[in-house]
């Protein structure tokens, strides 16, 4: 059975926390749903009801077109060890960039990382806990490093070049491009 908060409790704070891995899906009005799973130490709680997560240059934007466009967000996590729960969080989100004012006092919660792009910062609305018992158990190998070290390798110059051109989503939504490399850790 299904559970609903206005908040994260405690208890939802702690989950996410113990999890290497958590899912984001968008959409706008018309065209393709967008759910990308998303890994590293990238996000984080910083109240009950708002969380961010640092988001790397890789193959689309269609997250940052979506919620510029709709600003619905659903996260969710899944535990895969015990006890089985599911986490969704509800909200509307925006993407804050290293060239807008909120950028300097929202990286300060994160350790940036090589080709970070943008923080979507999320006003969570509300709070579904379920009870994943058909998630099966599963246990972290490692992290890739193949994104971050591509983004390292990358001549910065190239990479600011080729980041101005993304200004569409796959279904032709404009999104804002970073104006900067980011060296990161």
């Amino acid at each position: 059975m299904a559970d609903f908060t206005d908040a994260l409790t405690e208890k939802h704070i702690a989950m996410i926390a113990a999890q290497p891995v958590f899912f984001v899906a968008t959409a706008a009005a018309e065209g393709r749903i967008n759910l990308s799973p998303k890994g590293y130490d990238a996000f984080r709680v910083l109240s009950p009801t708002r969380v961010a997560y640092l988001d790397l240059g890789g193959s689309g934007n269609e997250t940052h077109a979506h919620l510029a466009a709709d600003g619905r967000i659903t996260v969710m996590f899944c535990n895969f060890q015990q006890p089985a729960l599911i986490l969704r969080l509800y909200g509307r989100g925006k993407a804050v960039l290293p060239q807008d004012a909120e950028w300097e006092a929202l990286a300060a919660h994160f350790t940036l990382m090589p080709g970070t792009r943008q923080i979507f910062d999320i006003a969570v609305e509300s709070v579904q806990s379920s009870c994943g018992w058909g998630v099966p158990f599963m246990t972290l190998e490692g992290e890739r490093e193949t994104l971050k070290k591509a983004h390292r390798q990358s001549d910065p110059a190239e990479w600011e070049a080729k980041m101005a051109k993304r200004t569409r989503s796959i279904d032709g939504l404009p999104t804002r491009p970073t104006d900067r490399y980011i060296a990161g850790e």
